[in-house]
This record gives structure tokens, sequence and C-alpha cells, in this order.
């Protein structure tokens, strides 16, 4: 959610004209990321939350293309969005680590 709202923050400095293109894409897969892990944890079965997860993951690489991109056009400088990339890498690391224990967690004989 921090990184949510930290996307929530720097989109408002986005050129108007952009509120329909990245700043939405911006905010909708960064959304998504904290959605899906919320969904997944509501779920009953270890298997389904993986899957959340891996959703999850997915719309973090969704995001730090939409951010390369922001980058590129010079949209936003370098420095404003460097710790962005860094949380997306913290949250990636964080999904992938959470993945690997729930699925040790299922695989292991009762």
């Amino acid at each position: 959610m921090d990184l949510t709202e930290a996307c929530y923050r720097q989109s408002k400095t986005f050129p108007r004209e952009e509120v329909y293109g990245l700043t939405s894409q911006i905010r909708r897969s960064a959304v998504s990321i904290a959605a899906n892990i919320a969904e997944g944890y509501g779920r009953d079965q270890t298997g389904q939350f993986i899957q959340f997860l891996r959703i999850a993951q997915g719309s973090v690489k969704e995001l730090e293309t939409h951010l390369m991109i922001v980058q590129r056009i010079e949209m936003a400088s370098v420095q404003s969005l460097e710790p962005l990339f860094a949380q997306c890498e913290r949250v990636g690391k964080m999904l992938r680590n959470l993945i690997r224990a729930l699925e040790t967690k299922r695989d292991a004989p009762a």
C-alpha cells in the first residue's frame, strides 16, 4: 500500500492530458498489487493465494514498465522515480519469497 500511495503522489505531478493515459495506468497497476494480495489472502486454498500473488507480481512488472515509459518520455525525473523503482524491487522480492514459502508449506508432507 505504501507503493500505491507513492505512485499516486508522483502521478499528481504528471501533465493533465495524461489523466486517462499513463496516470491512470500507473494508478491501476499499483492498486492491483495490493488488491490481488488481499483477494488471494481471503481465499480458502493456498494454491489460490499463490495464484493471486503471481498476478500481483505481474502488476509490479506492469507498474515498472509504465514508470520506465514515464522516465523515457521525461514526464518525471530519474531522481523522483528512483524511490518507486526501489519500492517495486522490494515488493517483487517479498512476493517471490512469500510464494516460495507458501509452495514449500503446501508441498510438504503432512
